[in-house]
């Protein structure tokens, strides 16, 4: 097992890819702490990975503030005595599809806040401990967007600062042990992708995934798993040579 004997807390957990790669983290040996806003979807997450007979707690809570933030990382020293590997993944997309330079105030404080600021107060609440143990590692969930002028304006800043903020870190903490890289998405079959949390139909959802799969080379969309792969390679000991790197998962999107 590439994660076996590993302590993990993993944001946005209760779908899509946080979910996803929750579970592949607990096929792979890892015990687990899940964040997210949406209890059910996290318990719902926590029965899956019980499944595998490992180990994982769910902590409601806003993870873009240093109190939900904290309260993970409280959470796994009291039931796991340490954090070995955090996945930034909490997200949420753009609502407005037009005009997006426009977008209301209110709207851009929300992407920026669930989007970007949670990467830094969950780093900023975890790496401590990561120094202090002289290893571990940080994947957080980046997006095309960062490269590519898709997604919408609030978006792709947030996304954008992800990369960044990412890079950036790297360099401080290289020479300490400690990891962090970044796996932008493609185009994914999740709820945000699709706009279901746009609240368009199941059809609407179909005929949006359709248009947006017709501009990747590997004329498919990405699924959840996809992603969960590429964080537990970042996250494993066959990446340990690796820090400060963005790892795309797009079906060829960005080369075309």
């Amino acid at each position: 097992m590439r994660l076996a004997g590993k302590i993990a807390i993993i944001t946005g957990a209760s779908s899509g890819f946080g979910r996803a790669t929750a579970v592949r983290f607990a096929e792979e040996g890892a015990r687990l702490v899940l964040g997210d806003l949406d209890e059910e979807g996290g318990r719902e997450t926590v029965a899956l990975i019980q499944r595998t007979e490992s180990a994982a707690e769910f902590v409601l809570g806003d993870i873009a503030t240093e109190a939900g933030a904290a309260a993970l990382v409280e959470c796994a020293r009291a039931g796991f005595g340490t954090v070995d590997i955090l996945v930034n993944n909490a997200g949420i997309s753009q609502p407005e599809l037009k005009d997006t330079w426009n977008a209301s105030e209110e709207s851009w404080d929300r992407v920026i806040r669930v989007n970007l600021k949670s990467v830094y107060l969950c780093s900023r609440a975890t790496i401590p401990i990561l120094l202090e143990k002289g290893s571990g590692s940080i994947v957080n969930v980046a997006s095309i967007a960062a490269t590519r002028a898709v997604g919408g304006a609030s978006y792709a800043a947030a996304k954008g600062g992800i990369l960044s903020y990412t890079r950036l870190v790297s360099r401080e903490l290289a020479a300490r042990g400690v990891r962090i890289n970044c796996v932008s998405p493609g185009y994914m079959r999740t709820p945000m992708s699709t706009g279901e949390r746009l609240g368009l139909s199941v059809a609407e959802q179909e005929e949006r995934l359709e248009k947006l799969t017709r501009r990747v080379p590997m004329r498919r969309s990405g699924s959840p798993t996809d992603i969960a792969d590429a964080i537990v390679y970042l996250s494993s000991d066959e990446a340990s040579y690796v820090t400060g790197q963005e790892l795309v998962v797009d079906g060829g999107y960005l080369a075309s």
